[in-house]
């Protein structure tokens, strides 16, 4: 289920969205903290280590700005993964194909606008590919 979808990000491009490889999990990201390259967004920018609402962070450096960040709650377990995709980016023939979901499920998806954070300046949109019902992202939210 795609929830509240910005208005701009959707008039900016033209999404196919399906996600792909969500058939099997990759077990070595399933427990924080995952593999190298993967590093703690905290460690990279001016950030918490735990961000309300999205949880702990890692991502690899060399995908930076896009991502994907892996989101973990406080017991260590991979919740969600979120895209940061910079508006400046967008185009009208852009396509978001295939977002990859190292959870191996998605429950639903969430495409949210942000301003702009340390770390992804300029505005850009999340789209965050829960593996938990909507019930239990409250697991990342204090």
């Amino acid at each position: 289920m795609i929830r509240p979808v910005i208005a701009a990000a959707a008039t900016a491009a033209t999404f196919a969205f399906t996600v792909g490889g969500v058939a099997a999990a990759e077990p070595s990201v399933l427990q924080a903290p995952p593999p190298a390259p993967h590093k703690a967004v905290s460690s990279l920018v001016k950030l918490p280590d735990f961000i309300p609402g999205m949880g702990q962070l890692f991502v690899d450096p060399d995908s930076l700005p896009a991502g994907p960040f892996l989101g973990y709650d406080r017991d260590g377990k991979l919740v969600n993964t979120t895209y940061m995709i910079p508006l400046s980016l967008m185009t009208p023939d852009m396509n978001l194909n295939d977002l990859k979901a190292p959870a191996g499920s998605v429950d639903h998806v969430d495409i949210v606008y942000n301003a702009g954070h340390p770390g992804v300046a300029e505005p850009h949109i999340h789209i965050v590919l829960w593996n938990v019902p909507a019930n239990a992202e409250s697991r990342v939210a204090k």
